[in-house]
């Protein structure tokens, strides 16, 4: 048996002794859906919808939003789940410091929550919660067990190498500053958005070395995207073989706008955009899309029990 067989076993044994001490020998665990935004929730409605047809609960929800953007709470289902928060930016580290804040809350929040799935105010469900998450967690919701012998499960991680963008990306901090921690040929860039088993979540908060480097200021801003750098090269390093290296969050980069992706408006949204969103080259359909415009709202809700969440 490999080495990092028995340290996965042992790591098993241990979140089944913390589920156990819950009360219930067989624990249904939880997807942690986090929130990351420095806009009003305009769809909150939607996932308001999403979230209802979960019975019984099996989600947690968590919202970082930029205190400088004064937010409102939008009520419903996201009632009260603002997290405590700091100023977020591009071209720094502080969307990475956002994500970790959430992740870190989850954990401590609920022993129970398993996967950790980071979207952004501009993102919309592909599919009804149910749908979701026996993707994630196989079979059915009621009764469903972490098969601790039985099924691995990997994280859902945009994991690219080889792409034209990353020397310059690599040197935006000056040259040779990533060494040694991050040397250029495990340098990777990913989509921002993903959704990590609670084992690489815990890597990431457990992390200081590489922390230390993508943490660091740049001086080529323009090449400045810690975010989608950091944990697509920490956990290739770390743990390749338990992540997909592929996202579930579509996004449509053909007429991106500094560093933005398309952003869809109204008269584009149908049920065929639906349908063609979810439509992937990889194992699963796509379970989330971004970026939608907040006037994108309404045509979504009429379509929102006939096509999104009718599976």
């Amino acid at each position: 048996m490999h080495l990092a067989t028995q340290e996965e076993e042992a790591r098993d044994d241990l979140l089944l002794n913390q589920l156990v001490r819950l009360g219930s020998h067989n624990p249904t665990l939880k997807i942690a859906f986090l929130f990351l935004t420095h806009t009003d929730l305009f769809f909150s409605p939607l996932w308001d919808r999403f979230f209802n047809t979960s019975s019984p609960k099996v989600f947690n929800i968590y919202v970082h939003a930029d205190p400088d953007s004064h937010l409102k709470d939008p009520g419903g289902f996201f009632n009260a789940r603002f997290i405590p928060s700091k100023h977020t930016e591009r071209s720094s580290a502080t969307l990475i410091s956002a994500a970790k804040r959430l992740m870190a809350t989850a954990i401590l929040d609920d022993p129970l929550n398993f996967y950790f799935a980071l979207v952004s105010q501009s993102c919309i469900p592909l599919h009804s919660f149910d749908y979701v998450y026996k993707t994630l967690l196989g079979g059915g919701i009621k009764g469903n067990t972490f098969g601790f012998r039985h099924v691995r499960h990997k994280s859902f991680i945009e994991i690219l190498d080889n792409e034209t963008i990353l020397p310059s990306r690599y040197v935006a901090r000056g040259k040779n500053v990533m060494m040694p921690e991050v040397p250029f040929d495990q340098f990777r860039v990913g989509s921002q958005f993903f959704v990590l088993t609670k084992k690489h979540a815990l890597m990431v908060l457990k992390d200081r070395k590489l922390w230390r480097k993508f943490r660091l200021p740049c001086y080529k801003t323009e090449s400045c995207y810690p975010e989608e750098h950091y944990f697509p090269t920490l956990l290739n390093m770390k743990d390749p073989n338990g992540c997909t290296q592929y996202t579930l969050t579509r996004v449509n980069w053909t007429d991106s706008v500094n560093g933005h992706p398309h952003m869809y408006r109204p008269p584009e949204v149908s049920p065929e955009l639906i349908y063609t969103l979810r439509q992937s080259n990889y194992t699963h359909d796509y379970l989330f899309a971004r970026k939608f415009s907040p006037d994108c709202l309404k045509p979504l809700m009429d379509m929102a029990d006939t096509v999104i969440f009718n599976d």
